[in-house]
Formats: structure tokens, C-alpha cells, sequence
């Protein structure tokens, strides 16, 4: 499993990652249930075919996620690059530095590798955040400091803050290339890496759904649907018939090269520039395993480029806001 450094940090990620969003999961969260089990069986899986970046947050699960992964990665915590997020919500200053141990110590670390800020701060003092962050970097709590879901002006106030930001974790698909429009250029001139997340744009990417009608309401609350239906939060016509024209050519095209859609869409995202690991979930260790084949894949430039091309009037259509979720008038990424 090719490996890749972490912007200008000495880490280094496999370019597949876990995310482990559904882990510490019950019958009413996002992502369903899964059992200690099952997370313990998709971590093993990963570690056996060379992952080994796993991605939780606080987040997720109210704090769940991290003690499944600390508990699936007793033992083997060597073997791991773990990276959990700070809501923007908890970063002042010694509010952050509790989380932070409180993390910690769910996921029975001594250490957190890659400590993302989930979302850009806006209500608090970005200065205060990051110079906390990076006492806790000189601490030897964290040993990078990234964030998650900053456009070029959030970008441009965290470097400023002097922070060394070493990744963009950030929302990059086939079908949701708002990203390359002005904030893949920055991350590459300041040397910041790209984790995309959702990039098999929550199953539309596997060809499993082959009507709007089979996606579950809540996995089409993005600006490529309709935003009258909750709970969708925008308010947007959405551009339903051409990111489904699009998802049929991209089945013809992954038969013609006998390619599974699923691995055609990630080895697509990790061949792009700035890419340094592309998180996919996993409920188990064949979905695992079928995910991680996509790392084996070496696409051809005509092939990126027939690619490219098919997808391109969608990023023309819904335009370079890359909050997939808000309209521009209230995006969250700026």
C-alpha cells in the first residue's frame, strides 16, 4: 500500500484511509448500528492490506467513535496513524486543551498523530486556537495540526496564525470537484495535503442506486438533489437528471475497462493532484478489501481526462462552492 507524507510533516498515510464514523454506531445514528465486532474485524482487515490511517472525531457518536477505535487498536496502536477533530465549537483555549485529553483518552493514546479542526472557526478567536494547538503539538499531545472543510480565506487565516497546517480534509468526489476551483491551488502552493472525504458520494459512486427514489432522504441532503426535501438544509433546484446521466456513464465506462465503479471512483480521487489519502468507510472486511483494491489501480491519463470531462458540467452547474450542503449565501467553507 503506497504510502504519502503529510504536507511538510514527517508523517506518512497510506493512501487509503478508515473512515471511522460508524464505529461506536447505534440503531439511530447517521450510519446505523456497528458492533465492537465488526470494527474490530474492518481495523485488522485494514492493517493486513497495508492501511494505516484511521480518521475518527468527537463527533461522531458523541464521542463513540473514538473509544471503538481506541478498543479496536488495543495492542496494535504502533501500527496506526490515528487522527481525530476538535469541533470549532470547543477551541478556546483550555475548553480545546480538555477536549483534547478527553480524546485522548477515549481512544487510549498518548498521543493523537493528526488533530483536525472539523470545521472553520467562526465565533471564536482563530489565533487563540491554533497557538493552543500548536503548544499542544510542542507538548507531544498532538504531532500535526490540519484542518477540515477550510476554504482559501479559512486557509489563508490559519497559516497566518503561524501554524504549521500539514492537510485540508475536505469533501472531493467525482461528482463534487468544487474543491479544484480555487482550493486545491492554495493547498498545493503552501505544500497543505488533500484527505478527501465522501468520495464515493455516500454510495451514488458504487452504483447501487439507479433512482433518486432509492437513496435514503438523508444521503441526499447535498446541493445535487432537490433542497425541498428534508433534511436537505438548502434551498437550491439541485441537478438530479445530469449527476444521474453522468452516474450511467460512469457504469459504461467501468464495464468497458472492467473496472468496479466503486474502485474506478476512488482511484480516480487518489490520482488527482495534492491528494494525500482518501478516507472510505467500511462495515466490513470485504468491503474493506474490495476499497483497498482501488489503491492498486494505476489509471490512464486518457482515461482521468474522459473522466474529467464527463463530470465537468456538473462543477460548472453547482459551481465552486465547496459546501456541499449549504447554499452560497450561507456556506460554511469560504
Amino acid at each position: 500500500m503506497e504510502k504519502r507524507k503529510c504536507g511538510k510533516s514527517d508523517t506518512e498515510i497510506s493512501v487509503v484511509g478508515i473512515g471511522c464514523w460508524s464505529f461506536g454506531g447505534g440503531s439511530d445514528d447517521y450510519w446505523g448500528q456497528q458492533d465492537q465486532q465488526a470494527a474490530d474485524e474492518v481495523v485488522s482487515a485494514a492493517l493486513d492490506q497495508g492501511i494505516n490511517y484511521f480518521d475518527t472525531a468527537e463527533g461522531y457518536n458523541e464521542g463513540r467513535s473514538e473509544e471503538s477505535l481506541g478498543q479496536a487498536l488495543k495492542d496494535k496502536r504502533d501500527k496506526a496513524i490515528i487522527s481525530t477533530k476538535i469541533s470549532p465549537s470547543n477551541t478556546e483555549p483550555e475548553t480545546l486543551r480538555q477536549h483534547c485529553e478527553d480524546s485522548l483518552r477515549r481512544l487510549g493514546t498518548d498521543f493523537i498523530d493528526i488533530y483536525y479542526v472539523h470545521w472553520p472557526i467562526t465565533d471564536r478567536s482563530v489565533q487563540d486556537a491554533f497557538a493552543t494547538l500548536m503548544d499542544l503539538k510542542a507538548e507531544g499531545k498532538i504531532r500535526s495540526v490540519s484542518v477540515s472543510n477550510f476554504g482559501v480565506q479559512q486557509l489563508r487565516e490559519a497559516i497566518a496564525s503561524g501554524a504549521q497546517i500539514d492537510l485540508n480534509q475536505i469533501c472531493y468526489n467525482l461528482l463534487s470537484r468544487a474543491i479544484e476551483v480555487e482550493i486545491v491551488p492554495l493547498c498545493l502552493e503552501e505544500n497543505i495535503g488533500i484527505v478527501p472525504y465522501m468520495p464515493l458520494m455516500q454510495g451514488l459512486l458504487t452504483g447501487k442506486y439507479r433512482s433518486i427514489d432509492e437513496i435514503p432522504p438523508n444521503r441526499r441532503r447535498t446541493r445535487h438533489f432537490q433542497g425541498d426535501v428534508a433534511p436537505a438544509r438548502h434551498d437550491e433546484p439541485g441537478a438530479e437528471e445530469l449527476t444521474f446521466d453522468i452516474v450511467e456513464h460512469l457504469r459504461q465506462i467501468a464495464a468497458e475497462e472492467e473496472i468496479a465503479m466503486a474502485q474506478l471512483s476512488l482511484a480516480w480521487v487518489m490520482a488527482k493532484a495534492g491528494v494525500t489519502s482518501v478516507l472510505v468507510g467500511a462495515r466490513n472486511r470485504r468491503q474493506l478489501e474490495d476499497n483497498a483494491r482501488s489503491a492498486d489501480l494505476d489509471l490512464s491519463r486518457e482515461l482521468i481526462a474522459r473522466l474529467d470531462d464527463l463530470t465537468q458540467p456538473l462543477l460548472d452547474a453547482l459551481g465552486p462552492n465547496a459546501d456541499y450542503w449549504e447554499p452560497e449565501a450561507s456556506r460554511r467553507t469560504r
